[in-house]
């Protein structure tokens, strides 16, 4: 089931895990080709020394200065489109969970349902033998009950049914916080139906977008090809899905725009939307999914469900059945799917999509497969193992110190009112904050899982997501829920809930070690940490209230001061670029104010907390940097990261987060703490003309 953006500030991991995590295959990297010897991952020291080109200048590059070691030291794996800090972990991570799920896949008695389930699941995944014996058995229901229909009529039935098993042709369906009312859940529905990343790609003029789309076509005919089309077929009705597809591009909102929560938020009775796309029987839609009722419905975007109308209207049947089957196998995890039908998804979307020669080892899929199924029954066991209880303390109290100083910097700031500050300052008292993993578990006692049965669980595990989502409607908000498992790298805040999450998998080495540094930990977690909290304030999170309304509580004046100094982190960005593409400094403002804002919220709260370490700032350490150099060398080596071209560029167009190397610099020229710490002078190509900041 596709869920909206629910205004939910994903945050950090800039990588394809979060552009393509749920459709396609090279979102889960890898870290060895398959034709080389298994690679044992180890966690990476706060400050590694290893990593410094010591022969760059700090002045000039300082990303190169510490991080220009990095692609020597840790290459591209063959089976990825890049290798960086977070994919390091991830892969130590994977390691983890990979003895866990061996351990909970043995048979016997003893285990506990939890463990039967993850075990399972895994085992079954990992049996490709039996999925290849199968072939297109398990998924041939599927393919009779798309081929079985006959009438559009029915349509709402099928992509009823469709979305509960996650594949969401044509739109997306379930259940978010009210904007408006942040206590209660309510039923919603979205724009789908694309299989490129974004509607740029469909109408972007150039020519590697015109590439791009005529490997896509030729993609969707070897699938159809793979599902039995004739030869002759294949070609036109790989060209009749593209037009398809493409009509429904030109009707999307593009992902600038979604940043703004007032343009995917439009609450109307549920007859609205029956008016705006009357071509389908909603009330056959609702109740075939066993949604509960409801009276009203958010249409995140009504433009597009007037062009569906259209699309739907014009497109014959027999297109829009071959639409169908093409977005049933997109949408399968190709774990579970027979070897050509994966191979064939990774060509395309690994290969040629994000430049990754290699398909990753089939037991990092399965593991990645199996936390997105059962995710906080794995988590459990992960955090048992990986995240003590000093480690949650120990980031909690930092996290209180970055709260307190963005307090203090709140108070300081000289462009915004008192009537503004008070309410910054009320939101912030209010944010909730949570650390490691859940304090209530998921039960996934309803949900079966069979062994050697990969498909049926992949089904099974995506019906039982989408009816717990779907039963939230009209009920509610429950405040304890987490949006990620324990064991990922990553973090968010959430507009709605006002809340951040740092997952225990985040919450390690080289990121966070509570033997470390002061210095250390504020520089590398910490950053983080303060990202989250000014993603409460940045253009996007600003617009909700402490309590996670959509409410409008800033002054006028200062709403354009504020808009006026987020401008310049526009215009900043704007000028970097990954190869002939031009970063968008719209879509990534929200990230960069982050990071410009978190990394000063941490290095205040390190100042703070720093005359409880008895030591001298100004001194060096062991490591040959003062603490205050620290600071800024283990920010900067949370972005030491090489990409491949291709994935580069995906990311530049698709991704609100701006490639690393200039999530590093792009915060640091802005810093003259920084240029002192450094002795950079003005004129020098890290100390800005014109040094932007909001926070």
């Amino acid at each position: 089931m596709s869920l909206p953006r629910q205004s939910i500030s994903i945050c950090l991991l800039n990588v394809a895990g979060i552009i393509f995590a749920t459709s396609v295959g090279f979102a889960q990297t890898g870290a060895t080709s398959s034709t080389e010897a298994p690679h044992t991952f180890k966690l990476i020291p706060s400050l590694d020394k290893e990593l410094i080109d010591t022969a760059a200048d700090p002045c000039v590059d300082f990303y190169r200065y510490a991080c220009g070691n990095w692609a020597k030291l840790h290459p591209i794996p063959n089976d990825s489109p890049y290798s960086d800090q977070f994919y390091n972990l991830e892969q130590y991570n994977r390691q983890v969970l990979h003895g866990i799920l061996d351990s909970a896949a043995a048979t016997g008695g003893g285990r506990d349902s939890n463990t039967q389930k993850i075990g399972d699941y895994y085992a079954s995944c990992m049996d490709e033998a039996s999925i290849q014996r199968k072939a297109m058995a398990p998924l041939q229901p599927e393919l009779d009950r798309i081929n079985a229909l006959s009438s559009k009529d029915q349509l709402p039935e099928l992509l009823a049914h469709l979305q509960l098993i996650n594949v969401n042709a044509f739109l997306g369906f379930g259940s978010q916080q009210d904007f408006k009312d942040a206590t209660r859940e309510i039923a919603m529905v979205s724009q789908g139906g694309l299989g490129l990343p974004e509607k740029d790609y469909y109408l972007r003029t150039g020519e590697k977008d015109e590439e791009i789309r005529k490997q896509y076509v030729q993609h969707i005919g070897n699938i159809l090809k793979l599902l039995g089309a004739s030869d002759a077929q294949t070609w036109s009705d790989s060209l009749a899905i593209m037009k398809l597809e493409t009509a429904l591009a030109k009707v999307s909102l593009d992902v600038t725009s979604q940043r703004d929560p007032h343009n995917i938020y439009h609450l109307m009775p549920d007859s609205g939307l029956q008016a705006l796309t009357p071509v389908l029987n909603w009330e056959h839609f609702y109740s075939s999914t066993g949604a509960p009722e409801f009276k009203e419905i958010n249409v995140a975007e009504p433009e597009f469900f007037k062009g569906l109308n259209q699309v739907i209207t014009e497109t014959d049947l027999a297109t829009i059945k071959l639409y169908l089957r093409w977005q049933l196998v997109e949408s399968v995890p190709g774990t579970v799917l027979p070897k050509a039908l994966d191979e064939e998804n990774f060509d395309f979307y690994g290969r040629k999509l994000a430049g990754t020669p290699e398909q990753e080892p089939r037991w990092k899929r399965c593991v990645a497969s199996t936390d997105g199924a059962l995710g906080e029954a794995l988590g459990k066991a992960y955090v048992e193992q990986q995240f003590p209880a000093s480690s949650k303390e120990k980031s909690l109290q930092m996290i209180h110190d970055i709260e307190a100083a963005l307090g203090r910097d709140i108070d300081s700031l000289d462009w915004m009112s008192a009537e503004t500050k008070k309410r910054a300052e009320e939101k912030l008292h209010l944010i909730a904050d949570k650390v490691g993993y859940p304090n209530k578990w998921r039960d996934y006692s309803k949900l079966p899982i069979e062994r050697g049965d990969a498909l049926g669980n992949s089904f099974r595990a995506a019906d039982f997501e989408s009816h717990r989502q779907l039963a939230k409607i009209a009920k509610p908000v429950n405040r304890d829920e987490w949006e990620m498992s324990p064991p990922t790298v990553n973090a968010y805040y959430s507009d709605s809930m006002n809340e951040i999450n740092f997952p225990a998998g985040v919450l390690q080495s080289a990121f966070f070690d509570t033997s470390s540094a002061d210095a250390l930990n504020y520089g590398h977690i910490g950053l983080f940490m303060g990202h989250e909290l000014t993603h409460g304030f940045d253009d996007q999170g600003r617009q909700f209230d402490g309590h996670g309304n959509l409410d409008d509580w800033w002054t006028k004046e200062d709403a354009e001061k504020f808009t006026e100094k987020a401008d310049c982190f526009v215009n900043e960005y704007s000028q970097f670029s990954v190869g002939d593409t031009k970063l968008n400094g719209k879509l990534t403002l929200g990230e960069n104010t982050a990071d410009n804002g978190g990394m000063r919220l941490a290095y205040m709260a390190f100042l703070a907390r720093a005359p409880e370490q008895s030591f001298n700032l100004d001194k060096k350490t062991s490591t040959g940097y003062t603490p205050v150099q620290e600071v800024f060398l283990g920010f900067a080596q949370d972005w030491c990261a090489v990409w491949r071209p291709e994935m580069e560029r995906l990311i530049a167009t698709t991704d609100p987060h701006s490639p690393d190397r200039f999530r590093a610099n792009g915060v640091l020229v802005n810093m003259p703490e920084f240029a002192k710490a450094f002795g950079c002078n003005a004129g020098q190509p890290m100390v800005a003309v014109k040094a932007c900041s909001v926070w």
